[in-house]
């Protein structure tokens, strides 16, 4: 498995579901996923394409993916995560800012992830990382932020009621505060740099943030829980795990669990 491979899955999921960009998609729900989420017909065709994708390499494939859950390809290997559309809820809204993630795991934990890609289904633009050899926007090399101010702070909030009391203090220190309701998105920005932290809270699962994780790593940032403890010997699966909090860098991480713990 390569980024090639990814790359080319991205391309067929652009050109298949990208062309319908900016249209709101069918909203009803046609079940439930695995990981007790409803399914929309979008992430359904999203998944048939990287499914059937990975099955055509031909290689011994554990694949773990928010509708369909464990899939064995020739008796199972590498497990691939996936998350077919990350932000289904804008996409079937016709909220242009949702996206596909796919993280590929050598191991059983976070810190075995060994390849990130997570594509713009809106604009095409590409976000991929390997393990030890940085992280790249459409082939060019990208890094977090490098000083400590809160430029943009963005967060995902599943329960309002429960999340914004824990953010407020950390928000309100921002020059801007976001909610764009695509996590691996999300993290993507803050390895690209536009975006200084990161948090969600309520516990997410790790399709939801493994190919997030390696981008931010390898593009020189920090990611943690939301306590501040490192997320690299978490499992893999399906179920909601960790609260967690991303940064530009170790300064910035540092700031944001003083304003969330302080």
């Amino acid at each position: 498995m390569k980024i090639k491979n990814l790359r080319h899955i991205g391309r067929q999921l652009f050109s298949e579901i990208g062309k319908t960009r900016l249209k709101p998609f069918a909203s009803e729900a046609i079940g439930k996923g695995a990981s007790g989420d409803k399914t929309f017909p979008i992430d359904k065709k999203a998944e048939d394409i990287i499914i059937d994708s990975l099955e055509a390499l031909g290689e011994p494939l554990s694949i773990v993916s928010e509708e369909a859950g464990l899939k064995e390809i020739k008796d199972g290997g590498k497990r691939v995560l996936i998350d077919p559309i990350d932000g289904s809820k804008n996409a079937i809204t016709g909220i242009p800012f949702y996206c596909t993630s796919i993280a590929v795991v050598d191991g059983g934990n976070i810190g075995s992830v060994s390849l990130a890609y997570v594509i713009n289904l809106l604009t095409g633009d590409e976000f991929w990382a390997e393990k030890g050899k940085g992280a790249f926007f459409n082939g060019e090399k990208i890094h977090t932020q490098k000083d400590d101010i809160f430029y943009l702070i963005t967060y995902e909030s599943p329960s309002p009621k429960n999340d914004i009391p824990k953010m407020i203090r950390l928000l309100s220190e921002a020059r801007r505060t976001r909610c764009f309701g695509a996590t691996a998105l999300d993290l993507a920005y803050v390895a690209y740099g536009s975006i200084s932290i990161f948090l969600t809270p309520s516990p997410s699962r790790s399709f939801d943030f493994a190919g997030g994780y390696l981008l931010i790593k390898e593009a020189g940032g920090v990611f943690s829980d939301t306590d501040g403890n490192p997320i690299e010997d978490m499992e893999i699966g399906l179920k909601r795990s960790v609260p967690i909090l991303a940064a530009g860098n170790k300064q910035l991480h540092e700031k944001a669990l003083k304003l969330l713990h302080g």
